[in-house]
């Protein structure tokens, strides 16, 4: 077969899960697979973002990304004629079958068989975290990506339901493929590493670890909440520390950790590189997820790989993810969150016991696995030509 894989939408360390989704799935493929060929179609600017070494991989690149010339001819010649030129760019490539992994196919309507990664429609939940024109957009995208896609690729079984359920998909060209677990995250047990990250960012004290840009249904101010609780109560002496792109929420969680009075409880570290994470998912005494939505959950499986305990919230994909490696708690109740919490971090035997869970379930989470799977939806594609 001759694979495209799209990346024309890629702007690095924007979209989080997504791009390390396909970092992953790029490097895994070019490790295990050398009878097919392929093509990352990328935006100029980020070509070399994903290494491409493997001599049947190649980079085409495509100037359509916003703002560029091609984005406002591309915007000009489909205002006034309806035809989209970028689609034409697409239709001349010689492959069997695209793989649009950010859940929107980019662009629609080419004659070439697709293959949609689909993340997740919080919009439909959650419709008023979204800036009126973002939420246009997404009821304009997602739902006829899905239907157009040849075949549909999620990370878990309630985002199959949802596309069922909502969108009226049909459940035969879905496939629920796990997302493996990225090279690095593990047990580590160099000492000097540690130390040095835990030196690096002042982390002196026990800490609960939360990793998620600052997307509204984060849920940062109710895990704020639960913390200031845990503080008043003394439920756990020690710190939070958050890291993570800044998003829209960014300024009002600042000025909510100045409102509870937590400036010296609370460390807010930016995005970090993807080599300092394993070292914090190590260091913490629990991995705190009380996220309100989310298509899979990524830092959940690292963590466990990591061996660190993981207390999320009962909502969306994460129990499904998490399993019986994880405590549970309903992310709209702050005191439930804070009991959860505060019952776990005070119980050794409990800690231990997910720390034991997590390392046993993260072997599910396999990336030879993820790729081979996606290999076989690829030729499923390509076949129904």
């Amino acid at each position: 077969m001759r694979i495209g894989l799209n990346a024309i939408s890629l702007v690095p360390g924007r979209i989080g899960g997504m791009e390390t989704y396909l970092r992953n799935l790029v490097a895994t493929l070019q490790r295990l697979d050398t009878a097919n060929r392929y093509v990352l179609m990328a935006d100029p600017r980020h070509a070399g973002a994903i290494p491409v070494t493997a001599e049947n991989f190649s980079v085409r690149t495509f100037s359509y990304a916003k703002p560029s010339l091609g984005w406002f001819a591309r915007g000009v010649v489909r205002n006034l004629t309806g035809r989209d030129i970028l689609r034409g760019a697409v239709d001349r490539l010689a492959v069997d079958v695209i793989h649009h992994p950010f859940t929107v196919l980019t662009p629609p309507g080419t004659r070439i068989p697709s293959v949609l990664t689909f993340w997740d429609m919080q919009h439909e939940f959650f419709p008023e975290f979204f800036a009126p024109l973002d939420l246009r957009r997404r009821r304009m995208l997602y739902r006829s990506s899905a239907e157009e896609a040849t075949r549909i690729i999620v990370s878990a079984t309630f985002t199959k339901e949802c596309l069922v359920e909502r969108y009226g998909i049909d459940p035969a060209k879905i496939t629920v493929i796990f997302t493996g677990i990225g090279d690095g995250f593990g047990v580590v047990d160099d000492g000097r590493l540690l130390e040095g990250v835990r030196e690096r960012h002042g982390l002196r004290r026990p800490f609960l670890y939360y990793p998620a840009a600052t997307w509204p249904h984060k849920n940062h101010r109710a895990l704020l909440s639960a913390f200031r609780l845990l503080a008043d109560r003394g439920l756990f002496d020690g710190d939070l520390v958050l890291s993570g792109i800044a998003m829209q929420s960014h300024g009002e969680i600042l000025a909510e950790i100045g409102r509870l009075g937590l400036e010296e409880r609370v460390r807010v570290l930016g995005y970090l590189p993807t080599e300092e994470l394993p070292l914090l998912y190590n260091l913490a005494t629990a991995l705190v997820f009380p996220s309100l939505f989310e298509g899979f959950g990524i830092p959940l499986v690292e963590a466990m790989a990591c061996g660190c305990p993981i207390i999320c919230a009962d909502a969306a994909s994460l129990p499904e993810v998490a399993g019986d490696a994880g405590v549970l708690f309903d992310p709209r109740c702050v005191e439930e969150m804070a009991e959860a919490i505060g019952r776990t971090v005070a119980d050794p035997e409990r800690l231990q016991g997910l720390r034991r869970r997590g390392l046993e379930r993260a072997r599910l989470f396999d990336w030879e696995a993820t790729a081979r799977q996606t290999l076989r939806v690829y030729g499923e594609a390509a076949g129904s030509r």
